[in-house]
């Protein structure tokens, strides 16, 4: 874990997304589905898995920033592969290109029989000076 750069957001406590593994350029997390995740039909709303995927490539990609260097999501597109009843769904984020100033970031999640169940990329914009203060 890179030291001091990763508090767990407020959201995170909300949704259930737990960090297990994060390396420089990388993150794990997981969730447990639970019954307040499900949409009308039973399974698992799409957006609680997005937001899992948006905290794991969050921390893959703020693993490699400076001290001084915050960042911002410009896009972020999931795919959903297979519904979602219940059990834990990990997500396991690669940052694929880190440039100067945009980057893209990919995760795979997987159930626990490790069958793909969505996938999401983002593209993200590394701050620094002022458009870092605050963030």
């Amino acid at each position: 874990m890179v030291e001091g750069r990763l508090a767990p957001p407020p959201v995170a406590d909300l949704v259930g997304v737990e960090l297990t593994t994060m390396e420089r350029g990388r993150a794990i997390f997981h969730l447990d589905a639970r019954p307040e995740h499900a949409s009308p039909l039973g399974t698992m709303q799409g957006g609680i898995l997005c937001v899992l995927a948006d905290a794991a490539m969050g921390a893959a990609y703020v693993s490699l920033l400076e001290d001084d260097e915050s960042f911002a999501t410009l896009e972020l597109k999931t795919n959903y592969l297979k519904p979602v009843w219940s059990g834990r769904i990990t997500a396991t984020a690669e940052v694929l290109k880190a440039g100067r100033t945009i980057g893209l970031v990919d995760c795979r999640m997987t159930d626990e029989g490790g069958s793909l169940v969505a996938h999401a990329t983002s593209t993200c914009m590394t701050l620094r000076g002022s458009q870092a203060e605050g963030r």
